[in-house]
C-alpha cells in the first residue's frame, strides 16, 4: 500500500516560516521526481515545487521562488518544503506528490503525478 503523509502545516504570522515534510511508504520513490502542489479555498490546485530523483534539478513556481526551498532525503524516502517569508496568499492545503516513472525529470502538471498525500493546511495570518 503506497502512502504519502504530509506534516508540518499550521498557523503562522506573515513573514514567518514553516517546514513541511512528506514521508512516503509502500514504494521506493528514490528514483522518482517528487513535487508539492497547493490548493486555496475556491481556487484551482497549483504547482509549487518539484525536485528530481537525484536532487540535481529543482523548479519552483514564480510565486514562491526565492522564499521556498525543496529538498529530499532518499534514504528516508522523504521530501521537504522549507517555506520562508510566508505571505497570506500562501494560505492553502499543501499536497505532496510522486511521479511513477523516471521519464520526466521535473514534472509540473498535476496529471503527471500518480501518488498523492492527504494534504496539510498552511494558514498565514496578516
Amino acid at each position: 500500500q503506497v502512502q504519502l503523509v504530509e506534516s508540518g502545516g499550521g498557523l503562522v504570522q506573515a513573514g514567518g516560516s514553516l517546514r513541511l515534510s512528506c514521508a512516503a511508504s509502500g514504494r521506493d520513490f528514490s528514483r522518482s521526481p517528487m513535487g508539492w502542489f497547493r490548493q486555496a479555498q475556491g481556487k484551482e490546485r497549483e504547482f509549487v515545487a518539484v525536485i528530481s530523483w537525484s536532487g540535481g534539478s529543482r523548479y519552483l513556481a514564480d510565486s514562491v521562488k526565492g522564499r521556498f526551498t525543496i529538498s529530499r532525503d532518499n534514504p528516508k524516502n522523504t521530501v521537504y518544503l522549507q517555506m520562508n517569508s510566508l505571505k497570506p496568499e500562501d494560505t492553502a492545503v499543501y499536497y505532496c506528490a510522486a511521479d511513477r516513472t523516471t521519464a520526466r525529470t521535473t514534472p509540473r502538471e498535476d496529471y503527471e503525478y500518480e501518488y498523492w498525500g492527504q494534504g496539510t493546511q498552511v494558514t498565514v495570518s496578516s
